[in-house]
Order: C-alpha cells, then structure tokens, then sequence
C-alpha cells in the first residue's frame, strides 16, 4: 500500500513540474514581447524607416523601407543605378522595376496586395496579434543551428501562414518560414533575424535579415519619422 501511495505522489509531483514547466503560446508571445521592448512602447510605433543594403550575389542593392502602420509600404531598391520600388496600400499596390525592364509602375493583383497585408504592420504579427485577426499556436520545439527555439504558426487574417521560431533563451525572432502566394503560385520563404538592437524609442529590432536572394543589413531604424505620405502614389 505504501509502495502505490508514493508511487501516486511521485505521478502527481512530475505533473506539477511539467505544468510549472510547460509554456503556452500566450507565454511565449509575452516573453518575446518583453524582449523586444515591451508591449507599451511597441503600441506607440505607428511608422517606421529603414535603410540599409542587400547584398545579393557580390552586388550591393542600396534600399529604403517606409511603413505606415495599417496603412501603406514602400520598398525602394537602387539597383545598377536605377531607381525601382513597391508600393502596398491597404486597397492596392504598384511595381516599377525598370530593371526588369517596366516603363511605367503596373497594378499588382488584388490577390498580391492581400498576401502582402502584413507588410503593413510594423508592429509585427504578435503585438495585439487577436486584435488584429491573427491566431497563434504553438507546434512544438525545434533546434536551429545549435539553438533551441518555440515554434508558433501564425495564421493572419489574410489566411496567409507563417512559422515563427523564437529563442527559447533571448525570446528573439530568429527565423519565420511563410507560405506565400504570388501569380497564383505557393512558395515558400525563409528569412533569419540576427544583431538585434535597441533603438532610442525602447524596442529592440533585428539589423540584419538573410535570406535565398541575399542578406539584407539596416544601417538606420528610424521610429515615428516624419512620412510624406505622397510617396505611396505610384510616379515614373
């Protein structure tokens, strides 16, 4: 009797520490949150300017990202010195590549502007992410390179999915591999975070993102600058 007494304590005191020990993807969010600066001041990013390079098969690709939270992204890429560039709004979106070879900016799909919805956040899908449309689930743990990381499937309100690892140790972003949707076709896209730093305003953000096309490197971050918002017009 006393073997099966100790033996029902021992069953419920490893439960005990397993549930002290288990994360949910709640936790997980809040911890990552708290690494990066903290919900309060993430809630106060309502743009954001980035400029820095890529450097894409031994050439350097000077670029500037501008974005207005919920409502417009604009990617500007100097490529061989020519001046191209996307423009996402909340309704629709332009291209002008010129150094494919376009003379004027041309309409992307409705279907691409709404696979690129989330490009509109800078908040990032975690911040407010029920708010927002998005579910979080957590799917297990994995190991990346040496180290071990959550990993939370996010589905946005777009229906667009993504897979997001975060560090179990820094609670950082360190890789999100998203289904995307492009002329009708599914691929899949990889993209690493790494030289996370904190910036004036009190959120941390990654400087550095690689991925297949190259490594793209920021010089600047800058939160809550002065925006023309005219630039969101597409121009020759």
């Amino acid at each position: 009797m006393k073997l099966i007494k100790f033996s029902v304590l021992a069953l419920t005191l490893s439960f005990a520490c397993f549930n002290a020990n288990a994360q949910t993807a709640d936790d997980i969010i809040k911890k990552n949150i708290e690494a990066n600066g903290g919900m309060e001041n993430w809630k106060k990013v309502k743009s954001v300017k980035m400029s820095g390079s890529i450097n894409a098969q031994g050439q350097e690709i000077q670029i500037t990202r501008t974005v207005v939270q919920d409502k417009a992204s604009r990617m500007d890429m100097t490529i061989a010195g020519m001046a191209n560039y996307q423009i996402i709004t909340d309704k629709e979106g332009w291209a002008y590549f010129p150094i494919g070879g376009q003379t004027k900016p041309e309409a992307m799909t409705a279907d691409d502007v709404k696979q690129s919805a989330d490009e509109l956040d800078v908040q990032g899908p975690l911040v407010n992410y029920k708010e927002k449309g998005n579910t979080v689930t957590l799917i297990g743990k994995d190991d990346i390179e040496g180290t071990e990381c959550y990993k939370l499937k996010v589905t946005f309100k777009s229906g667009k999915e993504a897979t997001l690892c975060i560090d179990a140790s820094s609670y950082y972003l360190i890789r999100e591999t998203a289904k995307i949707k492009a002329n009708g076709k599914e691929t899949e896209q990889t993209m690493n975070f790494s030289n996370y730093k904190k910036l004036p305003e009190g959120v941390t953000m990654p400087m550095t993102m690689s991925m297949d096309m190259g490594e793209m490197t920021f010089k600047s971050i800058e939160i809550n600058p002065t925006i023309d918002e005219s630039i969101f017009k597409p121009k020759n």
